[in-house]
């Protein structure tokens, strides 16, 4: 197992930043959709998602915490008038660390459901918790492998912490959040109460920052599935599917911008996608096809 890939690298606050994050610039609004990319192979889907939000004539900042990114990477998410943080991994221990890096997570918590690509990283995705240090009142988080099809700037109205159930193949999924879209109104003091939650001896979050999140927020609030729409709704529960009403649609497991063994199940699905990552405006969603009932 390489250890220094695991291993988290602090970096000290720079003027305007904060421990673990460097902004670029300076904030322009007091309220932001943020997403995150841990890796180049996540930037075709943070491109379409900022033109999708664009698209929507939000007010709002779009943020993109980043890691392992090159320059030139920077460059392109620079050209949808992202404000781009640089974000480590959380300062948490070497037995955090492995008990939920990549090989061991799945050897424990196997995906069986669907396929996830090969460039997830588990423990990146704890880098969401992130959020609570940000200088904004409010934010909107949104995974990078999501399009936004409808304005939802109303989520900034909801209280903390929102976010859909994680339903895509059976009703007990309305049990589980899922946090490729959640509402959070960021705080040092969340933020540290956080990691002393987050990082204790035998602690194992099976769905990584999801299984947390809603352990640290058992009241959460439930947004409509419309607003987290996953994917394999198309397939399993087509009785859910109703494009009047989806305002985010979420690409979990196989992505839109990959060859995968499920695209020809969701075709309809990944063609809007292509039709927003190639810049064209969102397609007229009542004209869509719908899935086989």
């Amino acid at each position: 197992m390489d250890l220094a890939r695991i291993t988290p690298v602090i970096r000290r606050a720079a003027p305007g930043g904060i421990d673990g994050l460097v902004p670029e610039s300076r904030r322009r609004a007091d309220h932001a959709f943020v997403t995150l990319v841990s890796n180049p192979s996540y930037l075709p889907g943070a491109e379409a998602l900022l033109r999708s939000l664009r698209l929507t004539g939000t007010p709002a900042d779009l943020v993109v915490m980043h890691r392992g990114l090159e320059e030139a990477h920077l460059g392109r998410l620079r050209q949808h008038g992202a404000r781009l943080i640089a974000a480590d991994l959380l300062p948490t221990s070497e037995g955090f660390d492995l008990t939920h890096a990549r090989d061991a997570l799945h050897a424990r918590a196997a995906f069986t459901r669907g396929g996830k690509p090969n460039f997830h990283t588990p423990l990146d995705n704890f880098i969401k918790l992130r959020l609570w240090q940000l200088d904004y009142d409010r934010c909107i988080f949104i995974d990078a492998d999501a399009v936004v099809l409808r304005p939802v700037d109303k989520l900034f109205e909801m209280p903390e912490l929102c976010a859909a159930p994680n339903v895509y193949d059976g009703l007990d999924g309305f049990h589980r959040m899922n946090s490729g879209v959640f509402t959070a109104c960021p705080n040092p003091a969340t933020y540290r109460e956080m990691l002393a939650c987050l990082d204790r001896p035998g602690v194992f979050w099976r769905r990584t920052d999801q299984t947390f999140l809603q352990d640290f927020f058992p009241d959460w609030h439930g947004l409509s599935v419309h607003h987290n729409l996953l994917q394999y709704v198309w397939i399993h529960m087509p009785e859910l599917w109703n494009w009047d009403e989806v305002r985010i649609l979420h690409y979990q497991y196989e992505k839109p911008w990959q060859d995968h063994d499920k695209a020809h199940l969701l075709r309809p699905l990944i063609d809007l996608w292509r039709a927003i990552a190639a810049g064209q405006p969102v397609p007229d969603l009542s004209a869509q096809a719908r899935p086989a009932a």
